[in-house]
């Protein structure tokens, strides 16, 4: 572990957080990943090595714990008490990068599997339809792709190959759009006015759709500061 060496808060939280990774690590706790291939597949640019030792850094401080999951040979990591304080800096790293350095993505920062693994881990299911729903997205632009979501009220999965059941739905769109339709840098409705979003299926599952997700945890913010940023033009 780097030691600053300094009698100082800031510095001892950096000793613990501010490592390479280590607030993504973090944030994908905070977003109900708790199994390690779960993490890996919401990191997929770390080492299987590097995350095993900032798991084993993050529970020596007490950010979280592991425990033995509901099968067999299965490790959970859990946020502690502690771990869980964290959603607000967490939050308000977010929210200072909207504010000062976060617009559109970078070719380099569109990943599919990336986007679906996002859109799964933020679903309303209150609003799902009762039976099983599958969605097709037919992904264009940067490393363009079919990936698919099956949906049933208590649970999603995704998936990079055919789930074996037909689509119910298709959307067809760049993975620039919905990026930044998910980041709240675009509107929905809007991109679908324009055709950047186009979908295809039963009209009650088209006009149901948006509201099956909850976007990014900062949404809310981005359109906040895409307002003012407009008005200050």
């Amino acid at each position: 572990m780097f030691r600053y060496h300094q009698y100082c808060p800031v510095a001892r939280a950096s000793e613990i957080l501010a490592d390479r990774w280590t607030p993504l690590i973090v944030r994908e706790l905070l977003f109900g990943s708790c199994h390690f291939n779960d993490l890996r597949r919401g990191l997929p640019r770390i080492s299987r090595s590097l995350l095993v030792a900032r798991l084993r850094h993050l529970e020596e401080n007490g950010v979280i714990e592991r425990r033995t999951g509901a099968r067999p040979n299965v490790t959970e990591y859990i946020l502690t008490e502690a771990g869980r304080d964290l959603a607000d800096v967490i939050k308000q790293l977010g929210t200072w990068a909207i504010k000062w350095v976060f617009r559109d993505p970078n070719r380099d920062e569109l990943d599919p599997a990336l986007f679906l693994w996002k859109m799964h881990q933020r679903v309303d299911h209150r609003e799902l339809p009762r039976r099983r729903t599958v969605v097709q997205f037919d992904l264009t632009g940067q490393k363009g792709r079919r990936v698919w979501l099956v949906l049933v009220p208590r649970d999603v999965s995704s998936s990079l190959r055919p789930p074996g059941f037909a689509p119910d739905l298709i959307v067809r769109a760049d993975v620039s759009v919905l990026y930044r339709v998910w980041a709240g840098f675009a509107d929905y409705y809007a991109a679908v006015r324009r055709r950047e979003i186009v979908l295809e299926g039963r009209p009650a599952l088209i006009q149901s759709f948006p509201r099956w997700f909850m976007w990014s945890p900062l949404v809310d913010v981005a359109r906040e500061y895409q307002e003012q940023r407009a008005v200050g033009a």
